[in-house]
């Protein structure tokens, strides 16, 4: 059994997410849990001190985000009636990375879905301050959802690689699992530079065939682009449904995503991106 954390603010953006999953996994016996987070708004430790329920604020924070997640619930079973599915709801009062830490770890969870952004969401931003920080702290695959993606089987994944990580059958295996649920083929894009691979490169590319010859796949290798231009390029050629990257300390993944101002990124991603950490909680 698959178990998926799915973070909610209860904006039209993380229940896009939410659908997004309960379609993914729709043939797997999966176990969901649906969280929410709450802090008051002056949320600070010399408010907490005194009595944060003098003036009724944290009560009536938390009897609306329960109506909230009922409601949630309840939609869900009504429009994605599934048998093979059975869902937790979480309510808890703290920040959403540290709960969702506790929860990853505690739930051995598989991987977690959530929206690209929040409700308040700005449309140049690639991806939401959430998401960035889940993406650097959360220890299990992310797959980021993009506001108003509706969902589309995994027929064609691409998987852009420097090849200097050490692939692992472990670190794969969150993208491998994916491809088992349906007829998919992986794009492994290399973004060379005018230079030849070196020897470690090479080793590491066979292993990554190795790894993946069970699976549909095909190897490209592009020349005098950026890796954003690469990724778009590739995109426009061919009908993608997910892009993959390996969240390496030295892969490209974090200069190309952490090394400049989030919002002056050169592309706009359109199609859900899934992240794999190269350290996770538990053994897969």
């Amino acid at each position: 059994m698959k178990k998926i954390l799915l973070p909610t603010d209860f904006s039209e953006n993380s229940w896009n997410a939410i659908k997004y999953a309960l379609q993914l996994f729709k043939n797997e016996t999966c176990k969901f849990y649906i969280l929410n987070t709450y802090t008051p708004v002056v949320y600070d430790v010399e408010f907490v001190l005194v009595s944060p329920a003098q003036f009724g604020m944290v009560d009536a924070i938390k009897e609306t985000a329960l109506k909230h997640l009922k409601d949630l619930e309840e939609r869900i079973k009504r429009e994605y009636s599934n048998p093979k599915h059975s869902f937790k709801t979480m309510l808890q009062f703290n920040t959403l990375i540290s709960e969702m830490e506790e929860i990853v770890e505690d739930q051995a969870i598989d991987y977690v879905v959530m929206g690209t952004q929040g409700a308040t969401g700005a449309k140049e931003v690639l991806f939401g301050s959430n998401t960035v920080h889940v993406f650097n702290k959360i220890k299990c695959p992310v797959i980021a959802i993009p506001e108003n993606f509706k969902f589309e089987p995994l027929h064609e994944i691409l998987f852009p690689t420097d090849y200097e990580i050490n692939y692992t059958k472990k670190l794969l295996k969150p993208l491998i699992y994916l491809t088992s649920l349906y007829i998919s083929r992986v794009n492994v894009l290399n973004v060379s530079f005018g230079y030849e691979l070196t020897e470690e490169q090479e080793k590491n590319k066979k292993a990554l065939e190795t790894f993946l010859d069970k699976t549909a796949n095909l190897f490209h290798s592009v020349s005098n682009e950026t890796v954003q231009e690469a990724i778009t390029t590739f995109q426009q050629r061919a009908r993608i449904n997910l892009l993959v990257m390996i969240n390496n300390k030295h892969s490209f993944f974090e200069n190309l995503f952490f090394k400049s101002t989030i919002n002056q990124i050169g592309f706009h991603l359109n199609i859900p991106f899934l992240l794999i950490p190269t350290k996770t909680i538990k053994s897969k």
